[in-house]
């Protein structure tokens, strides 16, 4: 069972350019205070970012998560969030993309910005992704 699947990430819908993501806030994701964790936001707006790479590429390559930052503009102890990501630009080596966590009145929660590597998969002959 993957990240994905422990804390509850639901895939909404991917695209060339753009990928949607949905997560109950449940105490499973609070931090010690009873809020949305801040890790956790991070880790959708990563996941979002991610898939929506994934379909932006050839079949010979593969994305990984080179650098993200993001700031937590309000808090959140239950109810759906929804990551919203956006390339801002899809190179041959690396995207940008633009990631903004909003809740079920559209109130931002959170805004990244997370840069992904592109790279060309490896011949798993040779001990490689």
């Amino acid at each position: 069972m993957g990240l994905q699947e422990t804390i509850g990430i639901q895939i909404i819908s991917v695209e060339k350019g753009k990928a949607v993501v949905q997560l109950e806030v449940t105490e499973k994701v609070h931090q010690p205070f009873g809020y949305l964790h801040g890790g956790v936001s991070v880790v959708l707006a990563e996941h979002a970012a991610s898939i929506g790479a994934a379909k932006s590429i050839e079949r010979d390559e593969i994305v990984f998560g080179l650098e993200i930052n993001a700031n937590h503009l309000a808090s959140k102890k239950s109810g759906l969030i929804t990551a919203t990501a956006e390339a801002v630009h899809l190179g041959k080596s690396t995207q940008v993309w633009e990631v903004k966590i909003t809740d079920e009145a559209d109130k931002l929660i959170c805004i990244s910005r997370c840069t992904i590597a592109v790279k060309k998969k490896r011949n798993e002959k040779h001990g490689g992704e």
